[in-house]
């Protein structure tokens, strides 16, 4: 998304994830650390005497350029009539290639093909009853029911779907053709989707019974030593060994007494000669990372706890809900209190607080490690472990099971889309080359992001992103993913400073990055075939056709993409009078979305509660936020306004923007204050000072208490959110097939439709009520109120009966079979339902 650096309330510095045209994207981001408080976590490690915490401080071809397309006329039949022999077979594929050959085969630079990177015998000593690092004994997996990815299908339904893709079918058939060879190079070469994504079982550590194997793809490297806490940091202890191919290797035996040759807790680092000079990294597989107080580099933490230490999942994952309902979080400004927050914390305060409110899923910011707390958890530098400020990797755990033990689905935030540029912590220059995990030169840099951007056209690329994802689903038990920054993926511009019109020659055409959107589908593949349940969502501001269609059809394969015009449009129209305002303006923007491809729609997210921008409350209240939101003291025509219109904003964007809802944290009660990471003052090369905020986290954080104070107006706020989340549960207008619009009012500002059967009126007009207003409905019989935004429990004014009965009258009124008259008070949101429907005789209130 559109995400702003918190520098200061002046001068702001873009770390976007997905640019949005019409925003001035001139600044600069700036790279960065601060040092973090780690006395919460420090005293957690130092109980349990686990991890140790420091005392002193040229591109590679693409991949789809290799593959030749195939001819796409030709039908998959014997694919598909043979998908279960495939699936089944799948793992002896693996096993046999390997076993026959020796090797793993790979591309080279030239795209030949190479033998593999992996010596098999060692592969064999070091998989001898196997236990990876964090997880259990891996013959456990023999007795779970095999997952099943299935083949690629022929691709050709979206143009039953939409015509209008016929025209671009060149290019379309053309991507297709790169996936389904690549999935055949990766079904003939790694044994299929299953293996290959299971990279983390193979590199970095992983234990057995006689020892630790540690791997590291680093081909840059002239030569490679593991140091850390276990040999005293001595490079000239465990000299590693490469086969050839860019792999290191060593095994460490078990100590004579049996115990690992590693500890549980202790630091580790590879240390390498590169063309850059000798450096030390953090492997990049590691599973945790911690960053010492006082110090400004991680360490990395060999994270192995005993079978009886490690956290056991004790409840199943929620099914996929028919309507998603989303609370955008960040773990660490969950806390009422200016501190980073935990991961046990959020698990005991904010899980309940989120199942009372009426939201059924749950998505996680941050989580994926990032040295610069400010970066928002955008710039990863471990894709592989936790953030250590909230707490340890069990601790994640348990949080995830609290979830689910209430019934929520779990999202994870997570960033495919570029890596931080830190070259000390993260994945930048790992080996000393610039086209190691990225592609080189300025093809692999985001100028706006100050980041490092993924060649996905490389093989051990897709295996460490592929199994990244697998990761976190399978050890953590994710539900899914809202995927970040999908727009830059998918073009070479990244979406920067372009106007999507919709014109379909924007999205398929020579600003196509191919190789991100095959890898996109791949991914698709991966988590939709092993985790039927889970979902996925893109993060896409350019609306690119198929996103959201299945791979098998020739889509992108996401459940969902955010309908991120919608905020857009409300920034636009809270900065005009709202005279100004075109009620088919709001309409269209909020329908126009693509006919079977699923939208979350939002009102705000997390965007537009950071320094520099506003939150819609904040837009609409400002400064009589701070003096006249107490219930003891008069109202002001401002406070008054806004939170009329904060109401009505958020109800006809969740009954009308799309499939799904989001809403970031606190922005439910219309938090009044923004997000400004704790930061130091930055100097700038050419003289200019950024200021800081002495490091303070006074804005980091969310005052839930003034949500649940029955003496402040945010209450109201907060009941009326809560009531229209309980409301779409009873009902389940989202996921409706029926909408139809009625009525676009521009002289009387109303607005009125069907979703479901349920009938909503809005009339956004500041002045004038209306009396026997007459509204169109489907459905004859007798109406009541089920959710009015002027009730006085959510702070309104209280101006409708709501024992009243509405009955119908025959005859076509605005395009519908029925009608009824309604009172309908100026700003206010009212909906009604058929009695008959069996809803209570009062209207949705928590």
């Amino acid at each position: 998304m559109h995400h702003k650096a918190t520098m200061g309330p002046i001068a702001t510095v873009s770390i976007a994830c997905c640019i949005r045209p019409h925003y001035d994207t001139s600044g600069k981001t700036l790279a960065g650390k601060i040092s973090h408080d780690f006395d919460s976590l420090s005293s957690m490690l130092a109980a349990s005497d686990k991890v140790l915490i420091p005392e002193s401080p040229d591109d590679t071809s693409s991949l789809a350029d290799q593959l030749e397309a195939p001819d796409l006329s030709k039908e998959d039949a014997q694919a598909l009539q043979n998908i279960e022999d495939l699936t089944t077979k799948e793992e002896n594929k693996c096993n046999d290639n390997e076993a026959a050959s020796g090797y793993r085969e790979a591309k080279d630079e030239q795209g030949s093909v190479l033998p593999s990177l992996l010596d098999v015998n060692a592969y064999a000593r070091a998989e001898e009853s196997s236990v990876s690092t964090d997880r259990k004994v891996k013959v456990e997996r023999a007795e779970v029911k095999p997952k099943i990815i299935p083949p690629p299908g022929t691709g050709q339904k979206i143009y039953e779907i939409d015509r209008l893709l016929v025209a671009h079918r060149e290019h379309l058939d053309f991507r297709y053709g790169q996936y389904k060879r690549l999935r055949e190079e990766i079904d003939k070469h790694e044994g299929g989707l299953d293996a290959f994504s299971r990279g983390y079982e193979k590199f970095g550590f992983s234990r057995s019974a006689s020892g630790i194997t540690y791997r590291e793809w680093a081909p840059g490297a002239k030569s490679a030593a593991l140091i850390g806490d276990f040999n005293n940091w001595n490079p000239n202890v465990n000299v590693m060994t490469q086969n050839g191919f860019g792999v290191w290797e060593i095994f460490l035996p078990n100590s004579l007494d049996g115990s690992p040759p590693i500890l549980h807790g202790s630091r580790v680092k590879i240390r390498m000669d590169t063309p850059s000079g000798p450096k030390d990294s953090i492997p990049a597989w590691i599973k945790f990372s911690v960053q010492a107080a006082g110090e400004i580099p991680y360490n990395g933490i060999y994270y192995d706890p005993p079978e009886e230490e490690r956290y056991i999942f004790k409840h199943s994952q929620p099914k996929k809900p028919r309507s998603l309902r989303i609370y955008e979080s960040h773990v660490g400004m969950s806390s009422p209190d200016p501190k980073i927050n935990t991961y046990a914390n959020f698990r005991d305060d904010v899980l309940p607080r989120i199942k009372r409110l009426g939201y059924n899923a749950v998505q996680i910011m941050a989580i994926q490690e990032h040295s610069y707390y400010a970066s928002f958890g955008y710039h990863v530098t471990n894709f592989f472990a936790p953030s250590s400020r909230f707490g340890t990797p069990d601790e994640l755990k348990s949080m995830i099971d609290g979830a689910h033990e209430l019934g929520l689905l779990v999202l994870m935030d997570i960033v495919h889309s570029h890596a931080s540029n830190n070259t000390l912590d993260g994945l930048n220059m790992f080996d000393g080359t610039d086209s190691h995990y990225f592609h080189s030169g300025s093809r692999g840099y985001h100028w706006i992001w100050d980041s490092r951007l993924f060649n996905y056209g490389s093989w051990e690329v897709l295996r460490y992103l592929l199994s990244n994802a697998r990761w976190w689903l399978e050890e953590y038990k994710f539900d899914g993913f809202r995927f970040d920054g999908v727009t830059s993926m998918m073009y070479t511009h990244h979406g920067l400073q372009v106007a999507f019109t919709g014109n379909y020659s924007e999205y398929f055409g020579y600003t196509t990055d191919v190789d991100d959107v095959v890898y996109l589908m791949l991914v698709n593949d991966i988590i939709h075939g092993l985790f039927p349940e889970a979902v996925t969502i893109a993060e896409d501001v350019s609306g690119m056709p198929t996103l959201c269609l299945p791979t098998q059809h020739g889509g992108v394969g996401f459940d969902y993409r955010l309908h991120m015009a919608i905020a857009d449009k409300w920034i636009d129209l809270l900065k005009k009078k709202e005279e100004d305002w075109s009620m088919g303006d709001i309409v269209h923007t909020l329908t126009n979305r693509r006919w079977m491809e699923k939208c979350v729609a939002y009102a705000e997210s997390h965007d537009q509660a950071l320094v520099g921008d506003k939150t819609i409350s904040f837009q609409l209240m400002d400064k009589d936020m701070y003096d006249f939101m107490a219930l003891d003291r008069p109202s002001t025509l401002l406070i008054d306004r806004g939170i009329a219109l904060h109401k009505i904003i958020r109800l006809i964007t969740m009954s009308l923007g799309g499939e799904g809802y989001l809403n970031f944290m606190g922005n439910e009660f219309g938090h009044p204050e923004w997000i400004d990471f704790p930061r130091e003052a930055r100097y700038l090369p050419d003289g200019t000072i950024i200021p800081g905020n002495n490091n303070s986290f006074d804005k980091c954080r969310r005052r839930f208490d003034l949500g649940d104070a029955h003496y402040l107006r945010y209450r109201g706020m907060q009941e009326f959110d809560q009531a229209m989340q309980h409301l779409e549960e009873r009902f389940g207008f989202m996921t409706s097939e029926h909408q139809y619009i009625s009525r676009k009012n521009e002289g009387d500002r109303t607005i009125v439709f069907d979703r479901g059967n349920l009938v909503f009126v809005f009339n956004f007009h500041w002045n004038n009520s209306y009396s026997d207003y007459r509204i169109g409905c489907l459905k004859p019989g007798k109406y009541k109120i089920v959710l009015d935004s002027d009730d006085s429990l959510f702070g309104g004014f209280n101006r409708l009966n709501h024992t009243a009965e509405y009955f119908t009258y025959d005859g076509w009124y605005d395009d519908r079979p029925c009608s009824f008259l309604v009172y309908a008070p100026s700003r206010t949101g009212v909906v009604y339902a058929l009695a008959e429907d069996e809803v209570e005789q009062d209207p949705v209130k928590p």
